[in-house]
């Protein structure tokens, strides 16, 4: 019976809740943007998927100031 019990100091499985309104994107690039994204993402301090949305999201706020 001492096993039904969880402490909350014990880790979570698994990722969580997935995000909600989102689309799982698939995709293959090139070795040398991969790099760039990754050189890119470490001086920002984020990971590698948090990198690609936000350089996403900056061409296309680009793209509409011009």
């Amino acid at each position: 019976m001492d096993n039904a019990i969880i402490k909350s100091t014990e880790k979570k499985r698994g990722r969580g809740r997935p995000r909600k309104d989102t689309v799982a994107q698939h995709f293959t690039m090139a070795v040398f943007l991969s790099e760039l994204i990754d050189e890119w993402a470490q001086r920002h301090g984020v990971t590698r998927p948090e990198a690609i949305r936000r350089l996403i999201q900056r061409g296309l706020e680009s793209e509409k100031k011009e």
